[in-house]
């Protein structure tokens, strides 16, 4: 409302001042005579315009109500002009031809007020749409954006041509009727201030258009931009706020089209993605005396132990949330390798003799092995570099021990630090066929003993800090029969 007050303001100055720039007749009238009619039609015209926006223009679809706030303000200005008319007609004994210069003014200054009032409109349910995730459908039939330039620029162009000839008209007329009367260099002050006057206010309104048009447009192609940037980066929870009728309504409304897609074969993807690695990951599984949970709870240690850990300034660098959700969905492959050792082995129910363990270490290899042909195969990406690293490493020690490559320290993948405690841990909660299950405190005693020697000091600080989430994991996703 604010901007549509100061319109009809800067109107009011800008008719009553222009009415004896232009006129002989209205040039008579007093400053009262020449202002007063023209502040009650602006003020009946606000008036009547709040009540067209409550009861017509906010109850009609959003794709129409740009276009019909323009329509509205330029025939109610249109309105003011020809009750003038027919007010000085009638009141002053005025011909026609004075009204007619009113008329002329009033639909300039509407034309660019209605413009400018619907480009508001426009940024306001931008805005709107932003904040509560609506959107508007354009039409088949929306007026373009050319047509809207071609529009503008034809009636701008009139319109004015036809305030300079008035003036030009009328000084004419003052030129002959002084005659000598009056010094030529004021003469031509005279006309060139009324020409300024006009000037300015057309000069005003133009740059105030080109400045709300420019800001409705960067406000789009910001939010284009940054749907675009955004989904390119795999961030699909984004939409283009639909608030024009017009081609950039149409760009917005197709680039959410496109997005949705895209997140819809996105989390497809990623659908079978997961139930591939959990259906290969209990395939393995079910070839092993180690059944049960073990993949659940396993991925979710890794994932609590990485989030402890990136709380951490040291590991911000290579931690973040969509590496953890990564570390979580790539751990369940940590033991794929062992759909590579021989039944005798793998199912034998007792403990292996040291020629049958040494074939058993080497399903971290094979694991590592599979991996890195899908990554040739595939291409390489974070998930399977992730997983590749779990499945080689996870039995690698943080003094060198361990195998299958003897990597030592940092040397270590931090994913396959991670599953190392994840994975120990849960074996010496679980029942083996070899030995019994120990209870979390022996187990946790167990992962203290092994800090700098077994596994990195710091996955274990992070462990301690959260064992009892362990244990709440442990208990939730406990084997049946236990």
């Amino acid at each position: 409302m604010v901007r549509r007050v100061i319109h009809y303001a800067a109107a009011i100055v800008v008719i009553v001042i222009y009415g004896g720039q232009v006129c002989p007749f209205l040039e008579t009238l007093t400053l009262p005579q020449l202002a007063v009619p023209v502040v009650v039609l602006f003020s009946v015209l606000f008036l009547v315009q709040v009540w067209i926006i409550k009861r017509l223009i906010r109850k009609s679809p959003y794709q129409f109500q740009s276009r019909r706030v323009f329509q509205w303000e330029l025939i109610l200005f249109l309105t003011i002009g020809l009750i003038l008319t027919v007010f000085n007609t009638i009141y002053y004994g005025f011909p026609l031809e004075s009204g007619l210069k009113y008329l002329v003014a009033l639909a300039l200054i509407g034309f660019f007020t209605a413009a400018d009032l619907s480009l508001e409109l426009e940024w306001n349910l931008s805005q709107f749409f932003a904040k509560t995730g609506r959107q508007i459908s354009p039409d088949d039939h929306y007026f373009s954006q050319p047509k809207k330039f071609g529009f503008f620029a034809s009636i701008s162009v009139c319109l004015i041509i036809g305030v300079i000839f008035l003036i030009i008209s009328k000084d004419l007329d003052w030129l002959a009727e002084v005659g000598n009367a009056i010094r030529i260099d004021t003469a031509q002050r005279a006309i060139l201030l009324e020409f300024g006057f006009v000037a300015a206010t057309i000069l005003i309104h133009v740059f105030n258009l080109v400045i709300s048009y420019s800001r409705n447009l960067q406000n789009f192609l910001v939010k284009e931009t940054s749907a675009l940037q955004k989904a390119t980066n795999g961030n699909f929870d984004v939409f283009v706020p639909i608030s024009s009728n017009d081609e950039f309504g149409v760009m917005a409304k197709h680039t959410n089209i496109m997005v949705e897609g895209l997140k819809k074969r996105t989390e497809e993807l990623q659908q079978t993605q997961d139930t591939t690695i959990l259906t290969l990951a209990s395939l393995a599984e079910t070839r092993d005396n180690e059944t049960g949970n073990h993949i659940l709870r396993t991925q979710r240690y890794v994932k609590i132990l990485a989030e402890e850990l990136y709380k951490k300034p040291a590991f911000q660098d290579r931690l973040n949330p969509q590496i953890i959700d990564l570390l979580f969905k790539s751990a369940p492959l940590h033991d794929i390798g062992k759909v590579g050792i021989p039944d005798h082995i793998l199912l034998k129910p007792g403990k292996l003799e040291k020629d049958e363990f040494d074939i058993m270490q080497t399903h971290a290899k094979l694991g590592g092995d599979s991996l890195e042909v899908a990554e040739q195969r595939l291409g390489s990406n974070y998930f399977l570099r992730l997983a590749r690293e779990i499945a080689l490493t996870h039995h690698e020690k943080w003094d060198g021990s361990g195998y299958p490559n003897g990597l030592k320290g940092e040397d270590i993948p931090l994913a396959g630090r991670l599953m190392a405690v994840a994975d120990v841990y849960d074996a010496l909660i679980s029942k083996r066929v070899y030995k019994p299950a120990f209870s979390h405190e022996k187990a946790g005693q167990i992962i203290r003993e092994g800090k700098g020697s077994h596994f990195d000091p710091a996955v274990v600080d992070a462990y301690l800090a959260i064992e009892e989430e362990f244990k709440k994991i442990a208990q939730e996703f406990k084997d049946s029969g236990e």
